[in-house]
């Protein structure tokens, strides 16, 4: 009877896990917003990316209140002010804030009446619209005022859909992890051999690893295969789910390894075990 208490502990202890875990990674990594820029900051960094994202910034400043004869020497330094961007110094502050105010938009709530209908992932440069508005000014003299938000659409209403669930499902992920502890726990009490329990929960995290790659694998290509809508959305996107991908995967090789440390340790004891019972028993003759 131990023993079976034991093995339905150590099974559902396991499944609790592979649930917990991503949930968890999902809550640190995506739903809490230091998360999110820590994850997506690097992306600042890219060359092309940044590139594409000033010009697009730039190219949503409002030159309409100006006069008409100012538009020939207002639009080359548009374009300088979209190559420049880049190598401001205040530009890493403003990448910054641009993914501060996006995650709140698209995964906080925050400001969910202001982007009513936006999409999941809502990228708002008005931070990058600002900094290059305030260096056309100081180049040109003339006065722009930049808009409180600039919002560009990186996905659609499927991916706001998994955007809602993914804030309700994440922070759950705790409490799988507390319930998988003492189911563990319940089944190193019960059981009889437990270095065969410990090779069992290995070869069972070894088990619930390639589970999580191959899902993980799945929702990449998924997330690849979506229309964000414009080139830097898609870029973004890109960018963004490859990051993630990284991210996750480091915590999938390090549940195999422990699988793999584990699974050796609980056979290794396994076998010192069946040696100190057969010495004990030749012994006893």
């Amino acid at each position: 009877m131990r023993t079976v208490v034991s093995a339905a502990a150590a099974i559902l202890g396991m499944l609790l896990a592979a649930v917990a875990v991503p949930a968890i990674w999902l809550d640190r990594t995506i739903v809490r917003e230091d998360g999110f820029v820590a994850l997506a900051g690097p992306l600042g960094k890219d060359p092309a990316f940044q590139e594409r994202l000033a010009a697009a910034a730039v190219g949503t400043i409002d030159t309409s209140s100006l006069p008409g004869f100012l538009t020939d020497l207002v639009q080359p330094v548009l374009e300088d002010a979209a190559a420049s961007l880049t190598g401001l110094p205040a530009y890493r502050q403003a990448w910054e804030d641009t993914l501060r105010k996006s995650h709140r938009l698209s995964l906080s709530g925050a400001g969910e009446a202001e982007a009513e209908g936006s999409s999941a992932l809502t990228l708002d440069v008005s931070p990058l619209v600002a900094l290059g508005a305030g260096e056309i000014s100081r180049a040109t003299g003339l006065p722009l005022t930049p808009p409180d938000q600039t919002l560009l659409n990186a996905g659609g209403p499927e991916q706001k859909e998994w955007a809602e669930r993914l804030t309700t499902y994440a922070p759950a992920g705790y409490l799988l992890a507390a319930g998988s502890a003492v189911a563990l726990l319940l089944a190193v009490v019960a059981a009889r051999r437990r270095w065969t329990l410990l090779a069992g929960t290995g070869l069972g995290a070894l088990l619930v690893a390639a589970c999580w790659a191959a899902v993980s694998g799945i929702a990449r290509d998924r997330a690849l295969g979506t229309d964000a809508g414009s080139d830097v959305a898609n870029m973004f996107r890109d960018e963004f789910v490859a990051a993630a991908s990284r991210d996750f995967q480091a915590w999938t090789l390090v549940a195999a390894f422990a699988g793999v440390v584990a699974l050796a340790a609980g056979l290794a004891g396994s076998q010192a075990a069946r040696r100190r019972e057969r010495a004990t028993g030749s012994m006893e003759k």
